[in-house]
């Protein structure tokens, strides 16, 4: 009789080399799966731990009440109308030219140069706007130069002279209203404030090289005040703190470029020719704001050159004058240089030397687009023109604006 063995004994004598191997196998899977449970089990905890703080954090978000200005702000640094329109509508602001003018006075998150564009747009809603805007900044007992430099901080000018003379008029007014011993009446303050802009450019720019003496300044000043000359202590004063310290022009954040090329007129690859080497090169062109941008490439994110459409003019160049096809051309309308800039091989930004920008298009179509587009984006500048007028009107004689 063969002695059976209890149901417990068990030994790896008992079994083959074949199944101790498997056995082996077996129980190393299992310790492996042991391992992935607890690591499992670890991930779970930190999930959890991570959605419990995301509740809390849920707890803190600001109410939609803050969610919606925020966003108002965003959309109003790209589209100055359309920001607003959206806090309007979303009863974050009230439809009255007041609120508004507060909401960009306090200007908090606000691209300066979208506040400018805003305040200068030629409607009724925008004009009252910026009244309304102006009269939140207290000028009392405040030489001319210190109101300027308030005033230019709290936006950045916008580049059209309708504009700023809208500006500059409702500047003017305030602080005659605030300073009413100062000036005999608005026009002679509108005349000086664009005096003392212009002295602020001829002094600091480093492209001006015959920097205005302040015996110049007075001259240029003379009769201005309803046909009387200012007092020339205040003049002086008004030079001295200029050449001291030039006016402060906000900075805006990065989104300075995405709101200019955010919505373009036109864009499209140009074949540009160069100035001193006569070879063309490939780039990519942006058309707004009365500007033409070129990059080296489309992911750029600050442009090789730019190109002012400020007195010049544009037009087509037949094929066989330089054996290029569907060629146009900016060329100054004078003999001055065209006022233009570009980046050079070391990264600086240099004055243009050119009288004639050419570039061509990869069809006949797209020439004939790009040279409408350019017309109608050049404007000459009124300023002088203007301000010759208001000058006029200031010392009392008589002018033809033009």
């Amino acid at each position: 009789m063969v002695e059976s063995k209890p149901d417990s004994g068990f030994s790896l004598e008992d079994l083959t080399p074949a199944e101790r191997e498997l056995l082996t196998c077996i129980r190393e899977k299992k310790n492996r799966i042991l391992l992935e449970i607890q690591e499992l089990k670890r991930e779970i905890e930190d999930v959890t731990s991570e959605l419990d703080e995301m509740d809390m954090a849920d707890d803190n978000k600001p109410d939609p009440k803050q969610r919606q200005i925020s966003t108002g702000k965003k959309k109003f640094n790209m589209d100055p109308k359309k920001g607003i329109e959206y806090l309007i509508e979303n009863g974050r602001l009230q439809n009255v030219p007041e609120d508004v003018a507060k909401f960009l006075f306090q200007g908090e998150g606000l691209n300066k140069t979208a506040i400018g564009e805003y305040l200068g747009e030629k409607n009724d809603f925008n004009i009252a706007v910026l009244k309304a805007f102006v009269n939140l900044h207290e000028f009392s007992d405040m030489i001319l130069v210190q109101a300027l430099r308030q005033f230019l901080w709290s936006f950045r000018l916008p580049g059209e002279a309708q504009k700023i003379d809208r500006m500059m008029e409702c500047f003017a007014a305030r602080y005659c209203v605030l300073n009413d011993r100062v000036f005999s009446n608005t026009d002679t303050c509108y005349v000086l404030s664009f005096a003392i802009i212009m002295l602020n450019t001829s002094l600091h720019n480093p492209s001006v090289k015959d920097k205005p003496s302040v015996e110049r300044f007075i001259a240029m000043n003379k009769g201005i005040d309803g046909g009387k000359d200012l007092p020339e202590d205040l003049l002086i004063s008004l030079y001295e703190s200029i050449k001291k310290e030039p006016f402060k022009i906000p900075e805006d954040d990065g989104n300075d470029l995405m709101h200019t090329f955010f919505n373009p007129v036109k864009e499209g690859w140009l074949w540009k020719q160069g100035g001193r080497y006569k070879n063309w090169k490939r780039r990519w062109f942006i058309l707004n704001d009365s500007c033409l941008y070129y990059f080296q490439y489309t992911t750029d994110k600050e442009p090789k050159g730019i190109i002012p459409l400020e007195n010049i003019s544009v037009r087509e160049v037949p094929t066989e004058k330089i054996n290029k096809p569907n060629c146009f051309e900016l060329y100054s309308a004078g003999t001055e240089v065209i006022k233009a800039c570009k980046v050079d091989g070391d990264g600086k930004v240099v004055e243009g030397r050119h009288n004639v920008y050419r570039m061509s298009a990869s069809s006949t179509d797209e020439k004939e687009e790009w040279i409408q587009c350019i017309k109608t984006s050049i404007h000459d500048n009124p300023f002088y023109d203007m301000l010759a007028a208001r000058r006029n009107k200031a010392t009392g004689t008589s002018g033809n604006s033009g």
